[in-house]
């Protein structure tokens, strides 16, 4: 039977998603939909296609050193949502964090050669 593992796979992307649209401990960020972005990037049409090719992806640089209260911005203008280490960025959206607290996180970045990012918070 098909459907099942299909759904199965559906309710994983779900969960993978809700659980990556917050910060892990360590990291702590804030909304700041209406604050000018200190660090600002987009991620094209087609880069989800170009990543399914194999192609490399360099949107984001591997490592990112900020500060507290810095905003990052991630546009996302493809069709499919992205993973910008703890940020799940959907397609068509905007995302805006301010970085509330020093710390570090190290995760999956699907729009990088190297696979992950590494974000830095300095206090």
């Amino acid at each position: 039977m098909r459907p099942l593992p299909l759904a199965v796979a559906a309710a994983a992307v779900m969960l993978a998603a809700a659980a990556c649209s917050t910060a892990p401990e360590g990291l702590d960020v804030e909304d700041a939909a209406a604050t000018a972005a200190d660090y600002s990037y987009t991620i094209p049409p087609g880069a989800g296609e170009a990543y399914d090719r194999g192609e490399p992806l360099d949107i984001l640089p591997a490592e990112l050193r900020a500060r507290v209260g810095e905003v990052i911005e991630i546009v996302n203008q493809d069709d499919r949502g992205h993973l910008v280490g703890p940020f799940f960025v959907g397609a068509g959206e905007t995302l805006r964090q301010r970085f509330a607290s020093p710390g570090e996180f190290i995760g999956v970045c699907t729009v990088h050669p190297s696979g992950q990012i590494v974000l830095e918070v300095a206090g």
